[in-house]
């Protein structure tokens, strides 16, 4: 393993905030009010989407994607001040969370700052003219990172926002250099040696496609040799596949399986199953009860869960990257005390250097081994009658809900909710 990453991170949990969105302010006041609801859940970090003021030309939409960015060091005033976003931090240090932010290196607007006083550190197309090397991303041109300079202005940057926040998630950093990407590392330890570091990693056919165009992209045992945190996009289309129906769930359960052996022995996974990118889960669930399986589960694999604002009111329509769309938060749906006891659960140490496995190829039942301690977890996702399960015959506590679970021949039957058991070893077969 060639990064010392800490291991605990696998017993926390981050919070997805698109801060215009999020209030009736839309700005970082209006997410203080929230801090108390966010914290009672249960999460370790809150992570903002970018906040810095957005570009006007080639602008998707009135209002524009906060991806589209003028000005590294400045904060749209829409949303607040450096003084706000001090604040901020305090108060979400002082519930003992941490704050991250977003960082967009690959890209600024097509009327940046740097566009305009930096031509030269932007990449060019065959014509000679601002162009980004991704054909949708229309309202960005990107940097050129080949340019030293270049480099040493974004590193400049993250050493400045290092003193205001604990943590970078680090939008699609596979373009980026791997070796950028190390020597920043250094650099803002000098600042910050405790900042946490996600990189959005990106899907396998992505990374085939730039690279197809002869431009490079960092597979994810790459970034781990710099980054804490990847991005789960390695094996996210097998679970969209599985919930559209064209691919049987032993695909994505085993996928899941496989990066036990592909990454680092100390790899943390972000467990997103929605984001700002990603279509809802709850609009991708076959029924309530898919989505309650899904969501324990999104706790009890092996790795770091992320909930997108709105995910704990299953909210099915997800806001608008390039519009106003305020979440409209659903009390009567809330699963935020649910959510809550899965946090509380994955605190267990078990979930941190416990062996992980999949006990069942073709139905969602994993488990974690660890010393004398055996931590099962059985996800229906398919309603099924009865599910196999690797435990002798007996009453068991489901830690989800507190009901007994009887297991007769080795089989759950007529039980549709998640099951998290943990017992001693001596009850496994």
């Amino acid at each position: 393993m060639a990064l010392n990453t800490n291991i605990n991170l696998r017993n926390k949990s981050i919070y997805q905030v698109f801060v215009r969105q999020h209030s009736k302010t839309g700005d970082f006041k209006g997410l203080l009010t929230d801090l108390d609801r966010i914290k009672n859940m249960g999460f370790d970090i809150v992570y903002l989407l970018p906040f810095h003021p957005i570009g006007k030309i080639s602008r998707k939409g009135s209002i524009g994607s906060p991806y589209s960015i003028i000005d590294y060091y400045e904060i749209d005033e829409n949303i607040g001040n450096l003084e706000d976003l001090i604040l901020l931090k305090k108060e979400v240090n002082k519930r003992g969370m941490d704050l991250m932010m977003d960082i967009v290196f690959n890209h600024t607007s097509r009327d940046s700052y740097l566009v305009k006083h930096k031509p030269e550190w932007f990449y060019k197309n065959e014509n000679g003219l601002f162009a980004n090397r991704v054909g949708d991303w229309s309202d960005i041109t990107d940097l050129d990172l080949n340019n030293l300079e270049v480099r040493e202005y974004l590193i400049d940057v993250l050493k400045y926002w290092a003193k205001y926040v604990d943590g970078f998630r680090c939008d699609v950093a596979p373009l980026l250099p791997i070796d950028f990407w190390s020597d920043a590392r250094v650099q803002v330890n000098k600042v910050n040696e405790n900042i946490l570091w996600l990189t959005e990693s990106v899907e396998l056919s992505f990374i085939k496609y730039i690279r197809d165009l002869g431009f490079d992209a960092s597979s994810d045992s790459q970034m781990y040799d710099v980054f804490d945190v990847c991005y789960d996009y390695d094996i996210f289309k097998y679970m969209d596949n599985y919930l559209d129906g064209s691919m049987p769930l032993n695909r994505w359960l085993t996928k899941i399986i496989e990066q036990e052996s592909i990454y680092p022995k100390n790899y943390v996974k972000l467990r997103s199953f929605e984001n700002h990118d990603q279509a809802r889960i709850a609009s991708k669930a076959k029924n309530k009860n898919q989505l309650i399986n899904l969501t324990a589960m999104q706790f009890f694999i092996k790795g770091m869960p992320m909930i997108y604002a709105g995910q704990e009111h299953q909210i099915k329509h997800r806001p608008d990257l390039f519009e106003t769309d305020l979440i409209m938060w659903d009390e009567k749906n809330s699963i935020e005390d649910y959510i809550k006891t899965l946090n509380e659960i994955k605190k267990d140490l078990v979930f941190k250097d416990g062996i992980f496995n999949l006990e069942h190829e073709n139905e969602a039942v994993f488990s974690y081994l660890k010393d004398h301690t055996f931590m099962l977890g059985i996800f229906n996702l398919e309603n099924s009658k009865s599910i196999k399960v690797p435990l002798k015959d007996g009453l068991y506590l489901n830690l989800i809900n507190n009901d007994m679970i009887n297991i007769k021949n080795n089989l759950i039957s007529d039980y549709l909710e998640p099951i998290i058991i943990k017992t001693e070893v001596i009850n496994k077969i």
